[in-house]
């Protein structure tokens, strides 16, 4: 089997999120799909395969299965447009059906993808508590504009806005601690946000529930802080533009556009080179 390795949400010819893609005529079985993911060793991995006018996808990374991963997309986007040239491709996932578009120009390929519905709702007290102490903040380190929430775009992520770029800096904490607490409050993510201007964050992406210590890019909560930025009436226009990485030295950008629509799909894009094997 042929395993891509595409590097999603690049800035330039540097930085990005890897993933791996195999497009097989058939999904391999679960064990098979989660042993391939755990040997390519990113974050996550996409496997799809032809049904119908589209493609059925899922998710692994090297611990399990995730029900719905932004980079690994656009990775699978750049993958398919290589594949069978430019143009926007269905994908069927465990709990959703979506797009995602490819277009070629030269080493770089562009991609976006339009995630499923999004919905918020505000933290729990305690939880926001237990996580504050995990990464050693304080209740006045956060942007008190952007309270914490539950947010989802596919799947579930806590978002705690700081008030700061160094306490964004700083973040740290312990993997198992982290991943406990994400697997008991069945979080795949946190998401830690600085707001520089309404539409330009900078964000650190924690995904210890799959054993990895800092995403550099993540398209999935991407797009469930854009829902959430509707829902509370920030003042987004209708884009929002993330870079993440750069504390991580893996600089990666993104751009979130969307409706006013409430729980309506969010479009995510950035670009993706493919990487040697």
């Amino acid at each position: 089997m042929d395993i891509l390795r595409i590097a999603a949400f690049t800035d330039g010819d540097t930085g990005g999120n890897p993933a791996g893609v195999l497009i097989a005529d058939e999904l391999p079985n679960d064990a098979e799909m989660q042993r391939i993911a755990a040997e390519v060793g990113f974050s996550e991995t996409a496997f799809a395969a032809p049904t119908g006018n589209g493609w059925r996808v899922r998710y692994f990374s090297p611990e399990s299965e995730v029900p719905f991963c932004g980079h690994a997309t656009i990775a699978l986007g750049a993958a398919l447009a290589l594949e069978n040239g430019d143009g926007v491709f269905a994908l069927t996932l465990n709990a959703a059906d979506i797009t995602v578009e490819g277009h070629r120009n030269g080493g770089i390929i562009s991609a976006a993808l339009q995630s499923p519905p999004t919905r918020s709702k505000l933290a729990p007290p305690e939880l926001v508590s237990s996580v504050l102490d995990l990464f050693g903040y304080k209740h006045a380190d956060l942007d008190p504009s952007i309270p914490p929430a539950l947010i989802h775009a596919g799947a579930d992520h806590l978002l705690l806005g700081l008030k700061t770029r160094e306490a964004l800096a700083s973040m740290k904490y312990d993997l198992n601690t982290g991943r406990s607490l994400m697997i008991r409050e069945g979080l795949v993510t946190i998401l830690l946000a600085y707001s520089e201007t309404a539409q330009l964050f900078h964000t650190r992406n924690p995904f210890a529930s799959a054993g990895v210590y800092e995403d550099p890019a993540t398209g999935a909560a991407t797009a469930a802080l854009a829902g959430y930025l509707r829902d509370i009436g920030w003042p987004h226009g209708g884009v929002i533009n993330i870079i993440q990485g750069e504390d991580m030295g893996m600089r990666s950008r993104l751009r979130a556009e969307f409706s006013s629509s409430t729980g309506s799909s969010i479009r995510v894009s950035g670009t993706a080179r493919i990487m040697q094997s």
